[in-house]
């Protein structure tokens, strides 16, 4: 099983995100219950934060670039409120792949465990399991089902993404040409949720002269997502434009654009870091791409975890925390937490990140 933790603090990424300001604790959520956990313990803001908690991270696969560096930042914050973390995961991205690993952090009784579900069900068992031994369960970046965890922290609002990544590509073609997305694994569900605004974005009257014509899956892998670039453009040589939402996919597809004919006449927008993406902004083959800051989500989603596993939160709709150095944040409907905005990078500000 392969692990990694982290002795020493992530370097700090500042990005102008737009995060929701909010008030002190509401009276309405104190007192509320964890229907999810099956525990009648109350939320008590004032609580503190427990000194020595252990926080276990289990992305979607263990050499992923970018939960990499969302893990890496989660696991730095616990050091800041006086915890532990570390990473176990696989290095596939399949359904079940990371149902062992979720019953070894059982086993070992850690006070967290923060999962990136590769599949929103297949993970469930062993996560509620976990929930009735008093593990705390926060699904981040990709969800689990609802009644798997406590919170979800989402990178930002769901519909805002998938509906900005069409407006956007379709501003870059002038809203007309044949389309394809080039997604993760069929099971993933924030893929699948942001596709889903995509496609109902895309009944809008101006994209009437847009027309989806494949959703391809490169199963987070960087070879197979190069091979479904490849493919894509074989089956539809007339192809306007691609949205990849996943760090992986886009790189790969764009380091195939990038040596190919199509390069300055197919549009590839989507998901990745600023690092990943520079040269193929600075060389032409891709305008534009969003992200938000993924230190930042591993830094929440490690508060967010302290707080549950401290008591001063259950996971109930309208509980406020403290996050660090984010400030204060609020839990939504179903136990959602929202980072804020992504952020547009273009040849103009690329060089201003560096993650």
């Amino acid at each position: 099983m392969m692990l990694r933790t982290a002795a020493t603090a992530a370097a700090a990424v500042s990005l102008a995100l737009a995060l929701a300001a909010c008030s002190g604790t509401t009276k309405d959520s104190v007192g509320k219950e964890s229907v999810k956990s099956g525990a009648t313990a109350k939320a008590d803001p004032d609580a503190p934060l427990k000194k020595g908690l252990r926080l276990a991270f289990l992305p979607k696969q263990i050499n992923n670039p970018y939960e990499k560096i969302v893990d890496d930042a989660g696991i730095a914050a616990a050091l800041e409120f006086g915890g532990t973390g570390k990473e176990v995961g696989p290095s596939d991205a399949g359904a079940s792949s990371q149902v062992s690993y979720i019953n070894t952090l059982i086993q070992q009784r850690q006070d967290a465990i923060l999962v990136a579900a590769n599949d929103p069900n297949a993970v469930c068992g062993p996560l509620k399991q976990a929930m009735k031994k008093g593990i705390k369960v926060v699904a981040y970046d990709s969800d689990t089902a609802k009644d798997c965890r406590q919170l979800f922290i989402n990178q930002a609002s769901s519909e805002q993404i998938g509906r900005s990544l069409v407006q956007h590509l379709g501003e870059q073609i002038g809203h007309k040409g044949k389309i394809a997305i080039l997604s993760a694994t069929q099971n993933a569900t924030n893929q699948n949720t942001w596709i889903g605004f995509m496609q109902d974005e895309l009944k809008l009257p101006k994209y009437k002269d847009m027309k989806l014509v494949k959703v391809a899956y490169g199963d987070d892998a960087d070879q197979k997502s190069f091979q479904q670039t490849q493919g894509l453009m074989q089956a539809y040589p007339d192809l306007k434009g691609i949205i990849s939402p996943t760090t992986v996919g886009i790189a790969a597809a764009a380091r195939y654009l990038s040596d190919s004919s199509y390069k300055g006449k197919v549009v590839l927008n989507g998901l990745g870091t600023p690092n990943q993406m520079r040269k193929y902004v600075k060389d032409g083959t891709v305008g534009q791409f969003s992200l938000w800051n993924p230190e930042e989500l591993g830094y929440l989603g490690s508060y967010a975890a302290a707080a549950l596993a401290s008591g001063q939160i259950t996971g109930a709709q309208g509980e406020k925390f403290k996050a660090g150095r984010l400030g204060e944040y609020t839990v939504g409907k179903d136990g959602e937490v929202i980072l804020g905005e992504p952020t547009v990078f273009d040849r103009k500000n690329i060089d201003k990140f560096n993650f």
